[in-house]
């Protein structure tokens, strides 16, 4: 087979381009659910109940009384159990414990579904070389996720009765890193459409409608590329934010919108002194910069909407598009309601899984607008299949013209007489 004639259609066989979209879809699955799980242990603060961390052996739960007790009692030497659970009950503890150790649980899950997989295509030679690097990266990072969230725990133990929101804003910034990676990877290998399905929006007029239904790629023009890359980063720093919002327990305090306060800056904005600490460690700054980072991603993602409907880009760009709008347009109300109500744990984990959804939204649409999909590569075609292919192409004003030109000239001529 000799290399595929469009550039933006990468090799790969049918049969292992199956296989690897199902593996990264389970995976992208499992993230997700991990990321809710955690999301309902830190709102039920739960996820200090474990104060130890055992890899293999801490997949059992405690299995007798004094076993329990035991661990209950390691439970109550930290500061949490003095502030925050200082009338907990045997009863109480039991019930955060199976919250974090079910999403310990979850956590290792995830680590099989991405490692296990990736093994068994890597020995069967299965990855094609160009994503070899991209793909060992998940159950790399996903190891690594399960090291740096011990290390968050690990903050709550000692000194604090919570963690650090810097460590929980990694563990959720890594968390996000690793289903981009998955998220970009399943989006690129989505079926390679014919070129004759590639239909791009475009002006009224039927030439350009004609000429449209033969563009070469799903690729949109680069200013779209570039805008969508904005949003999707954007979207990631909100994220981010929304991380030093959980860790500060920032949406606890200014529950009114869309004033705090009664201020568009909230008091005591500026009280910890420098920027750099302030941004960080200032509950009520984590909390505006969110908002605000939040209000300017959905206005963006809705002037996205509004240009794409006439913007030169394939249908399947902008699909993408409105799909992003409509779940960033859900989130910000989400967010608003959640905020309102004062975080109730139902509503909080809802807004966190909405808000990652939202980012892989804005990743497939910036993916499909560059355009890159794998599949099979088809070989070239014969003289003959050329011009069947050419006479596809060709407008239905020049047919006619063709016609005549190729037409023997027997018009003019007599037939011989016999």
């Amino acid at each position: 087979m000799s290399t595929s004639s469009d550039p933006a259609v990468r090799a790969l066989p049918e049969r292992d381009r199956v296989a690897l979209r199902r593996w990264l879809f389970a995976s992208i699955v499992a993230v997700f659910l991990a990321v809710a799980v955690g999301g309902i242990t830190r709102l039920t603060e739960s996820g200090l109940s474990i104060t130890e961390w055992k890899p293999v052996s801490g997949v059992l739960p405690p299995m007798t009384e004094a076993a329990w007790a035991e661990a209950f009692a390691e439970f109550k030497k930290i500061p949490q159990a003095q502030t925050t659970h200082k009338d907990i009950t045997m009863s109480g503890f039991k019930l955060i414990f199976w919250w974090e150790w079910f999403h310990r649980i979850v956590a290792r899950s995830v680590g099989l579904v991405f490692a296990i997989p990736y093994l068994w295509f890597m020995v069967q030679g299965r990855i094609p070389r160009q994503l070899r690097l991209r793909l060992t990266l998940l159950p790399l990072l996903t190891l690594g996720q399960g090291v740096l969230g011990w290390y968050m725990v690990q903050s709550g133990l000692v000194e604090r009765s919570s963690v650090s929101a810097y460590r929980l804003t990694a563990h959720l910034g890594l968390a996000l890193g690793i289903l981009a990676v998955a998220v970009w990877t399943y989006s690129e290998l989505r079926p390679a459409r014919s070129r004759a399905d590639r239909v791009v929006n475009r002006d009224d007029s039927p030439d350009a409608s004609r000429d449209s239904a033969f563009a070469e790629t799903d690729r949109a023009p680069a200013a779209w590329r570039w805008a969508l890359r904005g949003m999707t980063a954007l979207l990631a720093t909100t994220l981010l934010s929304g991380g030093f919002v959980a860790g500060l327990r920032a949406g606890k305090i200014f529950n009114e919108f869309p004033l705090m306060g009664g201020q568009i800056v909230p008091p005591g904005y500026s009280q910890l002194g420098a920027w750099y600490v302030n941004a960080f460690e200032n509950p009520a700054a984590a909390q505006f910069h969110h908002r605000v980072l939040a209000i300017v991603a959905t206005l963006f993602a809705l002037v996205l909407v509004w240009r794409v409907l006439r913007a030169p880009v394939s249908a399947l760009v902008q699909q993408a598009v409105l799909r992003l709008g409509a779940v960033v347009s859900v989130q910000l109300l989400l967010g608003v309601t959640t905020l309102l109500l004062a975080v109730p744990v139902a509503l909080g984990a809802l807004h966190q899984f909405t808000g990652v959804l939202a980012l892989t939204a804005a990743l497939v649409a910036t993916q499909r607008a560059g355009g890159v999909v794998w599949g099979e590569v088809q070989p070239r075609a014969s003289l003959g299949d050329q011009g069947v292919s050419l006479g596809a192409r060709v407008s239905r004003n020049a047919i006619p013209a063709i016609a005549k030109q190729i037409t023997p000239h027997t018009a003019n001529t007599t037939r011989p007489t016999v």
